[in-house]
């Protein structure tokens, strides 16, 4: 899949854990999982604003394209 998903590395940058950002964003560990790891299939900008704001970064920072 073309689209990368950088959420490791901005946790990392930001010393926080998954499951703590699950809660500040209000979604389950779970499929926080299933969005690091790269199998979602969708994500809501509602729940992307959500993430960059609990991390202060951008989209980008997040989400990553790479031509095939």
């Amino acid at each position: 899949m073309p689209i990368i998903v950088n959420l490791d590395i901005m946790l990392e940058k930001r010393n926080m854990k998954s499951n703590e950002l699950a809660e500040i964003v209000g979604i389950t560990t779970a499929n926080l999982s299933i969005l690091k790891t790269g199998k979602a299939k969708a994500i809501r900008f509602s729940t992307l604003e959500s993430i960059c704001k609990a991390l202060d970064c951008q989209p980008s920072d997040i989400l990553e394209y790479i031509q095939d």
